[in-house]
C-alpha cells in the first residue's frame, strides 16, 4: 500500500481526478436487483488456509442473514493472516496466506490516504477492521486494483516485491502468520491466487470485503454478528 513496495496500488496524483468515478462504483444498491454474475474461479491455489472459526462463523453469517447483498465477499482474519474469497452463492472460492498493516490496530488515521508514504509513521500503519463495499478503479500508472477502503487508500492486491529487504514473498510462505504484519495497511496474496481468485471474481461487480478486528470486539465492528456470538456463547454456558 502506502510504501515504494506499495506504489502499484496507490495513485495520489491521479486520486482527486478519480475521486467521484471511485465513489459510484463504491456505492451499495439501494433497491433489490438481480445477483451479479460471478465468474468461475480457476482450481483453489495453493498453499491452502482453512478459515478460522471465527471467520467461517462470519461468512456463514453473511450467507445466512444477506448481508453481502447478493455480491461476492472476501472475509480478511488479520489474526491468522488469512483471505478467504467467496463467491455471490456463498461458496468458497479460496483461502490463501496474506500480508496485512505492520501495526495492531482497527481504524485508520484521519486523512491518511491523502499523506505522502514517507510521512506514514509505522505505528500507523494498520489494515482497518470493518464491513467495507470493494471495487477496482485507478491506481498507480494507468493500473487498476481492488479498492477496499478508497478514502484510506486500502486495497487487495498482489504481493508488492519492489523492496527486497521487506522480504514479502517469504512471508507469505513461512508457516506462521507472526511475521505477516508488513504493509503500510493494503492487504498482499500471492499473486497466483489473486490471478486465479480475486480478479475473475470482482473484474465485473463490487463485492464486500469483512475484515476482522484486532483489539475491538466483534460487537463493535460486526454488531449484528457479534450479538450471534455472544448469544451463542451464553447458550453454552448455559447448557453446562
Amino acid at each position: 500500500m502506502r510504501s515504494a513496495a506499495d506504489a502499484m496500488s496507490l495513485g495520489y496524483a491521479a486520486k482527486a481526478a478519480a475521486v467521484a468515478a471511485a465513489a459510484s462504483l463504491m456505492a451499495l444498491p439501494t433497491a433489490p436487483h438481480a445477483a451479479p454474475r460471478t465468474r468461475a474461479a480457476e482450481p483453489v491455489v495453493t498453499p491452502y488456509l482453512a478459515p478460522s472459526p471465527t471467520a467461517a462463523r462470519l461468512a456463514a453469517w453473511i450467507i445466512e442473514t444477506g448481508d453481502n447483498s447478493g455480491l461476492p465477499f472476501v472475509v480478511v482474519d488479520k489474526s491468522a493472516a488469512v483471505v478467504s474469497v467467496y463467491g455471490t452463492d456463498g461458496a468458497e472460492l479460496g483461502s490463501t496466506p496474506a500480508l496485512i498493516g505492520q501495526a495492531i490496530g482497527d481504524d485508520s488515521v484521519p486523512g491518511i490516504g491523502d499523506r505522502p508514504m514517507s510521512q506514514i509513521l509505522p505505528e500507523e500503519r494498520t489494515t482497518p477492521a470493518g464491513r467495507f463495499v470493494a471495487a477496482y478503479g485507478p491506481a498507480f500508472g494507468g493500473a487498476r486494483t481492488l479498492w477496499v477502503d478508497y478514502a484510506t487508500a486500502i486495497s487487495l492486491h498482489p504481493v508488492a516485491t519492489g523492496n527486497p529487504k521487506e522480504r514479502r514473498t517469504q512471508r507469505l510462505k513461512s508457516p506462521s502468520p507472526d511475521d505477516n504484519r508488513i504493509t503500510y495497511g493494503c492487504i498482499n496474496v500471492a499473486a497466483a491466487f489473486y490471478k486465479a481468485v480475486v480478479h475473475p471474481t470482482f473484474a465485473e461487480t463490487k463485492g464486500v470485503v469483512y475484515v476482522l478486528p484486532d483489539t475491538r470486539s466483534l460487537a463493535e465492528v460486526f454488531p449484528s454478528f457479534g450479538v450471534r456470538v455472544l448469544a451463542e456463547a451464553a447458550g453454552g454456558e448455559g447448557g453446562r
